[in-house]
């Protein structure tokens, strides 16, 4: 499996896949597919945190970090992340998840933002935002709602989390 930035060519095969994934997804508004297209056009896209993870020559697995703002501080927020519905539960996300920590790393990025199930995203090191005085701008279970410190030298401040207008998109 190779995970690279995904390119112009792969955007209709992420949309694809992208609605896959949410089909049967527990928690899902439908629209997830949408919300890429509408964040790669944004002020908020970073072309190297939009990866793909590729097995042969087929698309298996997408995710997408994108600019949000913790008062005045710029963070990401993780979403979506997707896996082809026969490839998941084999590591693509996980492995995703970590490429993409380290890619933002390098650009400076502290912290990333992810809303989620906790058994999940816990395993790629996210905890309760709560932790560090991050709240969401939406009411949703606090261990649902969680950052994870991209850098060992990094810091944050807490406040409310600012996602892209994007996100508020119906």
């Amino acid at each position: 499996m190779e995970i690279r930035q995904e390119q112009p060519k792969d955007y209709k095969a992420v949309y694809h896949l992208v609605q896959q994934a949410f089909s049967q997804a527990e928690h899902r508004d439908g629209n997830e597919q949408d919300l890429v297209e509408a964040l790669r056009k944004s002020d908020a896209f970073i072309p190297a945190l939009s990866m793909v993870a590729e097995e042969g020559k087929r698309i298996v697995g997408y995710i997408l970090f994108t600019k949000a703002t913790i008062e005045r501080q710029t963070v990401l927020a993780l979403a979506p992340l997707a896996v082809l519905p026969g490839y998941q539960r084999r590591g693509i996300g996980l492995a995703m998840m970590a490429q993409g920590h380290e890619t933002a790393a390098k650009l400076g990025f502290a912290a990333s933002v992810v809303l989620g199930s906790p058994d999940y995203y816990s395993k790629a090191g996210y905890q309760p935002a709560s932790r560090w005085g991050i709240y969401p701008p939406f009411e949703v279970p606090d261990e649902n709602f969680m950052a994870l410190l991209l850098r060992k030298d990094a810091s944050i401040a807490g406040g409310m989390m600012k996602y892209a207008k994007e996100f508020l998109i119906d």
